[in-house]
């Protein structure tokens, strides 16, 4: 009988099932059934430890007392300084042409980050209560950027300051005054060298410069027009009426506005030297 019970305990063994533990009576409970699993079960993992230790409570604030403060997560990350006082260059032409869009600077784009394009970026970020720091970081760049357009290549050279093209192969004998309408510039050449470039000016639509291969005629120092009865200094004429002058309001007003078509030059020191150099009968050539 002994043998017998063994091979049975063996037997339900084997059949994956477990025998209960007597009872308080000494009868043995009925066995129940569990399932094995395929692999050893993992030890039980021990409780996880709390990161730190539990803050013991403290008293409890008088009534009325303000809550301090929550700490910060993190220190937020610094603005990156994208342009300062002296720096120069294209990226401060857009700069100063949005900052101009929203009327907080008048003068230029120069393209130079002078003491003027400063004050404009304090004034800038004091109206958004960012730092006045009067330069331009990468906060302040991203609310400019945000509040105005895109400038068009003529906002960018308002007053002038943008290369000119390459000489028309007209211009690259003799004495000429060598005028490109698509970079708006006149250089004065000397068989085919350069010796000055300067901004100009061209008429409207409705009072369009006239192109083409002209000569200087006449030159008159303090020339009014008679037609304008406006102030033609330093005239040049090789066309017509049309002449190369110095204009007041392409200064002051840059390439907002046209002339009546002659060609302006809005620096009054290198017009002036230009009318000292030119002669009577020195080529004119007006093109694209």
């Amino acid at each position: 009988m002994a043998v017998l019970a063994a091979l049975g305990a063996m037997a339900v063994g084997a059949a994956g099932c477990t025998v209960q533990p007597a009872g308080t009576d000494g009868q043995g409970a009925p066995p129940v059934r569990i399932d094995v699993p395929s692999r050893t079960p993992d030890a039980p993992r021990p409780p996880a430890s709390p990161s730190r230790a539990p803050e013991a409570p403290g008293k409890p604030s008088p009534p009325g007392t303000p809550s301090p403060p929550a700490k910060p997560s993190a220190r937020p990350t610094p603005s990156r300084v994208l342009w300062s006082p002296g720096d120069e260059g294209r990226d401060i032409r857009e700069l100063q042409a949005r900052l101009r869009q929203i009327a907080w600077i008048l003068h230029g784009p120069t393209g130079t980050y002078d003491d003027l394009t400063a004050e404009a970026v304090r004034g800038f970020q004091g109206k958004r209560g960012l730092p006045r720091t009067g330069v331009t970081d990468t906060v302040t760049w991203q609310r400019l950027l945000a509040m105005t357009r895109e400038p068009g290549r003529w906002e960018l050279y308002l007053m002038g300051g943008q290369p000119a093209d390459a000489p028309d192969p007209r211009c690259m004998t003799g004495r000429v005054m060598c005028i490109s309408k698509s970079s708006r510039t006149l250089r004065w050449m000397i068989d085919g060298r350069t010796v000055s470039t300067m901004p100009v000016r061209f008429g409207s639509e409705y009072t369009p410069t006239r192109e083409g291969v002209f000569k200087v005629y006449w030159k008159s120092r303090h020339h009014v027009s008679t037609l304008y009865d406006s102030p033609m200094p330093y005239a040049m004429f090789f066309s017509g009426g049309q002449a190369v002058h110095y204009s007041a309001d392409f200064a002051a007003r840059g390439y907002a506005g046209a002339s009546h078509g002659c060609v302006n030059v809005r620096d009054e020191g290198a017009i002036a030297t230009l009318y000292e150099q030119v002669r009577d009968g020195d080529k004119v050539v007006v093109h694209w």
